[in-house]
């Protein structure tokens, strides 16, 4: 083997190992952001413009008792230990809101962990994978979802949410959802990755 010949192997290996090396990292960054986050995952009643309204309406009206019950909170955990106790009484006061809106749905809300793709929220983009989200089904459930962010409450309109990534999110984290999808690569690859991931996990239920 000539020595040009064995230059170019060994480039061609470190090359290899440092991208596997950067996407194993990129892994590990991302699996943490999904344990670090709180999703909201808002289902309407049906693809009509006034179910589709009424979805919007609820989301905004589910983000704003969220501010007052997640005043204070740190981290994930904490966040979710505030929440759960009061899932009855935000489920009651979502129905009262449909009521006074209008409709005679009825509405669910639980803590689910579910599968999420590649999403991005402004200049936030959080990587594709499974997330604790609030899931809320409205009447039948049978309309488009909406996603969004709980905790951090980076979907309230008032938030600052270069404050409430930084209170949450370590700098790794910080740069991995600041970078752009379109110019960072690892956004997909993980997307792929996770979906294959998601589809075993559909067969073993």
């Amino acid at each position: 083997m000539s020595f040009m010949r064995k230059i170019r192997i060994s480039l061609s290996v470190g090359l290899a190992v440092a991208i596997v090396f950067s996407i194993c990292s990129f892994a590990k960054t991302s699996e943490k952001i999904r344990s670090d986050v709180l999703r909201l995952h808002v289902i309407a009643n049906s693809d009509s413009a006034v179910d589709q309204n009424l979805k919007i309406r609820v989301r905004d009206f589910i983000l704003e008792e969220g501010k007052d019950i997640f005043d204070g909170s740190v981290n994930v955990e904490n966040a979710v230990r505030k929440i759960e106790p009061q899932i009855p009484t935000l489920e009651k006061s979502a129905k009262d809101f449909i009521k006074s809106s209008g409709f005679d749905y009825d509405v669910k809300i639980t803590l689910s962990n579910e599968y999420f793709t590649t999403r991005t929220y402004d200049n936030v983009t959080l990587p594709a994978g499974r997330y604790l989200a609030l899931r809320i089904v409205i009447g039948s459930g049978e309309g488009h979802n909406w996603w969004c962010v709980m905790f951090p409450p980076m979907c309230v309109p008032a938030a600052d949410k270069k404050d409430e990534i930084e209170n949450v999110f370590s700098s790794d984290e910080i740069k991995l959802v600041e970078s752009k999808p379109r110019y960072e690569p690892r956004f997909k690859v993980i997307e792929i990755y996770e979906t294959i991931r998601e589809s075993i996990y559909d067969k073993t239920k």
